[in-house]
């Protein structure tokens, strides 16, 4: 086991901002896209850290598997989630003894050090016709490319205080992100974006109502270029 990866993963978790405020329902959204195309019965979630996803994922009723790098995130997961198989092991030293019908990637790409290296071995993972749902954030967001313009960030694919805190390694772009599927031999089907987000998601969270920040979610799925989030499937 690579322990300085291990131990790096704890640390993201013992601070983990995903299941907080807008993040949250980012991810949220990103489930109800995600529906459109799961394809059972074997359901592979990669990287499920607090399990917001998995919580929609589980009710599903498939045959659900997680695999998770962080020990912390591991015990949580197996205590909410009985049903579900829990696999502490980081993706680079998973080797399942079946193939999944469908692999589930929410905001995992930008965090790894080889994503086509992941890439290609969740291929070898996907039984015929099964498919990879992965969704990563967006540089191109409106909300970056307004911080470059205030001189807040020297480029769009900079890393943010954000950024950091998640863990993040890179900062994809819709062209990067297509690009690593293709170098890994996956087809892509759909691509994709939600979540026109024009301010940072203090600013969104002190002013914005839930209805409107639903509304500019689901907006951000007519332009995907400048949306805050990116998502592909692919077979």
């Amino acid at each position: 086991m690579n322990q300085t990866e291990l131990q790096h993963l704890d640390g993201i978790a013992q601070d983990s901002w995903y299941a907080l405020g807008v993040n949250r329902k980012t991810i949220l959204h990103s489930f109800t896209i995600f529906e459109r195309y799961i394809r059972g019965p074997r359901l592979l979630e990669m990287g499920p850290a607090e399990g917001v996803m998995t919580e929609h994922l589980a009710r599903l009723g498939m045959d659900l598997t997680l695999v998770e790098g962080s020990a912390v995130f591991c015990e949580q997961l197996q205590s909410r989630f009985p049903s579900a198989t829990v696999v502490p092991s980081l993706f680079e030293e998973f080797s399942p003894e079946q193939r999944f019908d469908t692999l589930v990637l929410g905001h995992v790409l930008e965090h790894v050090l080889d994503p086509v290296a992941i890439l290609r071995q969740a291929r070898s993972w996907l039984a015929p016709g099964g498919r990879v749902l992965a969704a990563v954030p967006n540089s191109r967001s409106l909300h970056r490319q307004a911080a470059v313009i205030m001189g807040l960030l020297g480029f769009e694919e900079e890393m943010n205080d954000a950024d950091r805190h998640h863990g993040h390694r890179r900062v994809y772009n819709p062209e990067t992100f297509r690009r690593d599927f293709l170098r890994a031999g996956l087809r892509i089907e759909v691509f994709g974006g939600y979540w026109i987000k024009p301010l940072s998601n203090r600013q969104l969270e002190e002013s914005w109502s839930e209805e409107a920040i639903e509304a500019f979610m689901k907006l951000g799925e007519r332009y995907p270029d400048i949306a805050a989030e990116l998502y592909v499937v692919a077979s």
